[in-house]
This record gives structure tokens, C-alpha cells and sequence, in this order.
């Protein structure tokens, strides 16, 4: 048999061709990842100059690769900072389109972050499920319309889903109670609608439950009180009926809970006033009969808003002992009897709008 022999040039472009096939992300990630750009339009320009050349790997805007297979792992593009608070981040750009389905194709994705552009329209692809790799969907700030893809509980290493201040519609899937792995659940400020499902309570890791600002409606699941990491839940600004689960009150760990404005009745757990929550606004709903009388030493209030609802009788004593309470607000009931002496110093705004309260800091009893 024949030899070949190589001539040293001709070896080094062999290796060097080699080696940039291996370093450079497949065809097929190029492809889907040169579909998703043009689907989209930035006003400013800048990002995707980036976005040149066949190595999709190397030294594009957003773009990242697994180490080892070179598979696109992640594309994040945020137009604000990370929400590090739960307010609104500063949106200094603007992007419109939509998400092409052709993203679905970068089989090996675990993070999509495209936040805060304004303007990315259309629905969540439904084959976005089929991603199994996938642990962070974030599309907060568009316009992204349409429905939660019905089948998301396909996706069992998803750890966040947050989809806040779109316009998305229908109801929350029932599926979602899948994804055992949940730890962060933000939908707030779209259209939703239905009810909450009842078996929420079995994502046991999650931490954050942030709803607010939909049009949910139906009770509040008692199956939230079985979520014992859970650390803020705020369903305000919703259509919530029926009575506040009692159990909510004994949660380890509950530190924000946000009911208002929505149409919730009965009268208000005696455990929620002398639990660990720091902030409680239970306001503008239907609540009526009297505050319980039980807070105490572990009662540590940042905001305290009981205002806009039907409750009756005094202020109670045991109020003078809890250990903290800051913003207050009894306004718009039916309270009667002497505000305590230590809330004396607090604005009278607070304590407007009742039957008979009297005592500093409105007029004297």
C-alpha cells in the first residue's frame, strides 16, 4: 500500500482546520441563533454587531456556550439591570419583533433571558417545551401576548419562570404544579385569569409567588400554606374571593404577604398578626369583625395596612407590644374606641375615616 506522505503546510492547515470546527458552535445553533436576530429590531443598534462571523461561541452579545460540546447554553439579553428589588428597573432600550420558534432548535439551551426591551411582541413559542435543558425562562417587560404554553410542566428542570409586565392571557396551567423544581414564580402585571390551581402547594422549593396585578380569580389555595420555603407571596390586585387560610399565619419562613385590592372576606387570622410576616397589606377588600387581638413580641411590622374594609371594634391592646411596626394604616372602617398612647406620635391619615376612634393623633376622647 502507498504511502502519503504530508508536507509540513499542508499538516498545520489540516489542524488548523480541524480545530476551528471544533471550537465553533454548530451549523445548526448557527442557524437558529442568525433566525432569532432577524425576527428582532433593536432602535439603538449595538448588540448585535456583535453577531458576526460562523463561531457563534466567541464574543457574541449574550451568547453562551457549554464548554465541552459547544452547544448554545444561554441567551441572555436584558436592555435594564437584574431586578434586585420588586420594583421596575430603568429601561434605557427598546427592541421589537418577536421570538422566532427557530430558537426552540438550540436543543441544548438552559437560560433565556430577554427582558425589559419594551417592545417584543407576540406569543411564547409553544415548542419552548420541548427544551429539556431548560432551568431559567425570563421574558419580563415586552408585550409578549398569548398563553403560558399548556404542556410547561414538560420542562422538570426549570428553577424560574417569570414572564412580569406582559400582556399575556388565559389561565395558569395546570401542568405548572409539575415542575417540582420551581423556585421562583413571577406572572405579575398581565391579564391572566381563572383561578390559581389548588395543587400550587406541591412545588415545595418555591421561594417567590408574585401574581399580582392580573385578574385571577376563584380562593386562595390552601395548598400555599404547605410551602414551607416560601418567603413572599403577593396576589394583590386580582379578583380573589372567599377567606385568608388561617395556616398562613404558621409559616416558617413567610416574610411579605400582599392580599389588597382584591374581593377576599371573612374576618382576618388571629395567626397572621403575631407570625413572623413583616409586611401584611390586606387592604381594599371585604374583611370585616374585629383585628385580633394577638399581636405580641414576635410581631415585627415594616407595613401594616388593614385599610378599606368592614372591620369593627377597638384597636387592640396587645397592638403596644409587638417589637416593630412601621407604616400603619386602620384608615376607611369601622374601628371604635382610644387609639394606644404608643401610636400617638403616627399620622392621623392612618386611623381617618372610622366610626369612633378618638384619642392623638386625631381628637381627643
Amino acid at each position: 500500500m502507498a504511502r502519503v506522505w504530508l508536507t509540513a503546510p499542508l499538516t498545520a492547515l489540516l489542524l488548523f482546520a480541524f480545530s476551528s470546527a471544533v471550537s465553533s458552535c454548530p451549523p445548526s445553533d448557527l442557524a437558529a441563533l442568525l433566525a432569532f436576530k432577524s425576527a428582532v429590531r433593536e432602535s439603538n443598534g449595538g448588540i448585535f454587531n456583535s453577531w458576526t462571523g460562523t463561531d457563534c461561541c466567541r464574543n457574541w452579545y449574550g451568547v453562551s456556550c457549554d464548554r465541552n460540546s459547544r452547544r448554545v447554553a444561554e441567551i441572555s439579553l436584558r436592555a435594564g439591570p437584574v431586578y434586585t428589588t420588586f420594583e421596575k428597573p430603568f429601561r434605557p432600550g427598546y427592541m421589537s419583533g418577536s421570538i422566532s420558534p427557530e430558537i426552540c432548535k438550540l436543543t441544548y439551551l438552559s437560560s433565556i433571558i430577554i427582558t425589559d426591551w419594551q417592545g417584543i411582541s407576540g406569543e411564547i413559542p409553544r415548542c419552548i417545551t420541548s427544551l429539556s435543558f431548560l432551568r431559567i425562562i425570563d421574558l419580563t417587560g415586552n408585550r409578549i401576548s398569548g398563553t403560558l404554553p399548556a404542556d410547561i410542566g414538560r420542562l422538570q428542570y426549570l428553577t424560574l419562570l417569570s414572564a412580569a409586565d406582559n400582556v399575556i392571557a388565559g389561565e395558569i396551567p395546570p401542568s405548572l404544579t409539575s415542575v417540582t423544581g420551581l423556585m421562583y414564580l413571577d406572572l405579575r402585571n398581565n391579564q391572566i385569569s381563572g383561578p390559581i390551581p389548588q395543587s400550587l402547594g406541591r412545588l415545595q422549593m418555591l421561594s417567590r409567588v408574585l401574581l399580582s396585578g392580573n385578574q385571577i380569580s376563584g380562593p386562595i389555595p390552601r395548598s400555599f400554606c404547605e410551602i414551607y420555603r416560601l418567603v413572599d407571596l403577593d396576589l394583590s390586585n386580582n379578583r380573589l374571593l372567599g377567606p385568608i387560610p388561617e395556616a398562613l399565619g404558621r409559616m416558617k419562613v413567610l416574610s411579605t404577604l400582599k392580599f389588597d385590592n382584591n374581593r377576599l372576606s371573612g374576618s382576618i387570622p388571629a395567626s397572621l398578626l403575631g407570625s413572623g410576616i413583616s409586611e401584611l397589606n390586606l387592604s381594599h377588600n371585604y374583611l370585616e369583625g374585629n383585628i385580633p387581638d394577638s399581636f405580641g413580641g414576635t410581631s415585627y411590622f415594616t407595613l401594616l395596612d388593614l385599610s378599606y374594609n368592614n372591620l369593627r371594634g377597638p384597636i387592640p391592646k396587645s397592638m403596644s407590644s409587638s417589637s416593630y411596626v412601621g407604616f400603619l394604616d386602620f384608615s376607611h372602617n369601622h374601628l371604635c374606641g382610644p387609639i394606644p398612647s404608643s401610636y400617638s406620635d403616627a399620622d392621623a391619615s392612618s386611623f381617618d375615616y372610622n366610626d369612633c376612634l378618638c384619642g392623638k393623633p386625631l381628637k381627643a376622647c
